[in-house]
């Protein structure tokens, strides 16, 4: 997908339409996030292909594009993943969205206080910031976004988790150096799988467990 700028322009065209019926479709408030998704990854190509057309460097297109990869995403993905799950769900995944919530602070602060410069490089995009502690950074940042989808009650969620998982894997061993442009690019084909997640709908709620008892009666006889 990252491999031009044409490449961008016709992935994120078609991801941001997609993204668009996803959230026109949207049954709930609170499912917005997440049908938002593909949505926001799709835009998040467009402004990929710009870099790609300024030949890098660090324009405006290449600080718009790590605003939405660094501090975005970590918050996003979590808060959207625990807004749209069900009550019983939520708590295994406070922990994640506290975790986003640290690495955007950690990005964000780095984002406006150094440059951030992209670099093609062959046929994908490098994009370098002097991140402190980057691989603890980029842990929590992987277990924030990664972690929510893992750990949500939604089994179509999960898929999605399992998915992204698989293509950071990869995306970290072939581009090691490109890995945030090559993986953002991935996870907006990957998100794709949030349009049968808004066709289907929410799964139904479990069933509450307790007993039936009868009140004794206090009428008088």
């Amino acid at each position: 997908m990252c491999w031009s700028a044409a490449a961008d322009l016709t992935a994120g065209t078609v991801v941001t339409a997609v993204g668009v019926v996803c959230v026109v479709r949207v049954r709930r408030a609170r499912d917005l996030l997440v049908a938002g998704l593909p949505l926001l990854l799709g835009a998040h190509q467009l402004i990929e292909a710009a870099v790609w057309r300024a030949g890098g460097g660090c324009g405006p297109a290449t600080t718009a594009w790590a605003v939405v990869a660094l501090p975005v995403l970590p918050v996003w993905v979590p808060l959207g993943v625990l807004l749209a799950a069900a009550p019983g769900d939520r708590r295994r995944l406070w922990g994640p969205a506290a975790l986003g919530l640290a690495a955007a602070a950690v990005l964000a602060y780095c984002l406006a206080t150094r440059p951030v410069t992209a670099e093609i490089r062959g046929r994908v995009m490098g994009y370098a910031l002097d991140v402190p502690f980057a691989p603890l950074v980029t842990a929590v940042y992987l277990a924030a976004t990664l972690g929510s989808l893992l750990l949500a009650g939604d089994r179509r969620l999960r898929r999605l988790g399992v998915v992204l998982t698989a293509g950071a894997v990869v995306c970290a061993v072939l581009w090691r150096l490109e890995f945030a442009s090559t993986w953002c690019a991935f996870a907006a084909a990957a998100s794709l799988l949030v349009l049968g997640w808004v066709r289907r709908g929410p799964p139904p709620p479990a069933p509450e467990r307790g007993y039936w008892f009868s009140a004794p009666s206090t009428k008088r006889r």
